[in-house]
């Protein structure tokens, strides 16, 4: 299959990009800095040379749009909103005016669009949408309109011949340097991963190469549309999800942070504590109900995996570094 993924330099698009590329599919990269073969320029906003490459293809994954991972100042987060909505909206564009429009359109949304919330899990059906809980930093209900805009965006663009899902993911968990689990499990090895401001928010997560089955598996089912929720189905809070990834690593204990010491990290690694103390406590209802079948559902088992590939990746790097024998 032609697969065009916008916005695909970032974790989650080397993720798919990696597994897709390995399965045979020829997969371009839309991107503002091309720099690899097969990496197309755009700007994420107006309709270019770039159309080209959707007329044809077979499917669209678009994951366009500013990293969260920045403090969330004003600036940020009408940037995170308008690089989103922007994207998304080009994107539909391009697909009504091909004469071979693709026959899948995912759109990259998020899990941060559920309410914050503790009491009950969210699924598709049934889960409340966040914006108007009480007792929370008024900026948490801007991240959700981002959400909703983001998904709107998908919903209202006339695209007749592809069929639409958008991706509610949680934190996709992967080895790669860089990634949210890389930042984690260092601060799980310095033993600064203990439970911050008590621990009892939820943590939903995904591991990688669950977050590709899904997203083949929602390219094949032509019965789904709509919003899918791509998260494990065993959401732990966050005390819980730390002392589960420091017993995977081996680290007997894990400080606790108090939620001013949060925000004093969250500043200086230009974060948010969003982040980490909003409760995601979201589950995969439809792809349950549609019968995917999680490689790793639990999450200490999905720990003991990626721990497992992190020190087989040190090791082989370990081996390629080593010099040569003299002969």
């Amino acid at each position: 299959m032609k697969i065009v993924i916008p916005g695909g330099t970032g974790q989650v698009g080397t993720i798919l990009n990696r597994a897709l590329t390995a399965e045979g599919h020829d997969v371009v990269v839309l991107t503002r800095r091309p720099q690899r073969k097969g990496e197309i320029h755009w700007d994420g906003e107006t309709l270019g040379p770039w159309a080209e490459v959707i007329n044809g293809s077979d499917i669209v994954i678009n994951l366009a749009g500013r990293s969260v991972s920045c403090r969330y100042t004003a600036a940020n987060l009408q940037a995170m909103m308008d690089s989103r909505v922007n994207s998304a909206r080009v994107v539909g564009e391009s697909i009504a005016a091909a004469t071979q429009p693709p026959r899948v359109w995912l759109q990259m949304s998020t899990a941060t669009v559920y309410a914050h919330r503790v009491d009950a899990p969210n699924d598709e059906a049934t889960g409340v949408l966040g914006g108007a809980e009480p007792g929370v930093p008024g900026y948490w209900a801007y991240s959700v309109e981002i959400a909703k805009a983001w998904e709107r965006e998908q919903e209202r663009a006339e695209t007749p011949h592809t069929r639409k899902v958008a991706l509610r993911a949680a934190m996709v968990m992967s080895p790669d340097r860089g990634g949210v689990f890389d930042v984690l499990l260092r601060l799980a090895r310095l033993g600064l991963g203990g439970p911050v401001a008590g621990g009892a928010q939820y943590v939903s997560w995904i591991q990688d190469r669950d977050f590709v089955r899904a997203v083949e598996f929602l390219i094949d089912r032509d019965d789904l549309a709509g919003p899918v929720n791509l998260a494990a189905p065993d959401p732990v809070p966050q005390r819980t999800f730390m002392r589960t990834l420091r017993a995977a690593w081996g680290v007997p204990v894990g400080l606790p942070a108090t939620k001013w010491m949060a925000e004093l990290g969250a500043f200086v690694m230009r974060s948010d504590t969003e982040l980490l103390l909003k409760s995601r406590r979201v589950i995969p209802g439809r792809l349950l109900e549609a019968g995917f079948a999680f490689d790793h559902a639990q999450w200490p088992e999905a720990a003991r995996d990626l721990v497992g590939r992190v020190r087989d990746d040190r090791a082989a790097r370990a081996v390629r570094s080593e010099p040569s024998a003299p002969r």
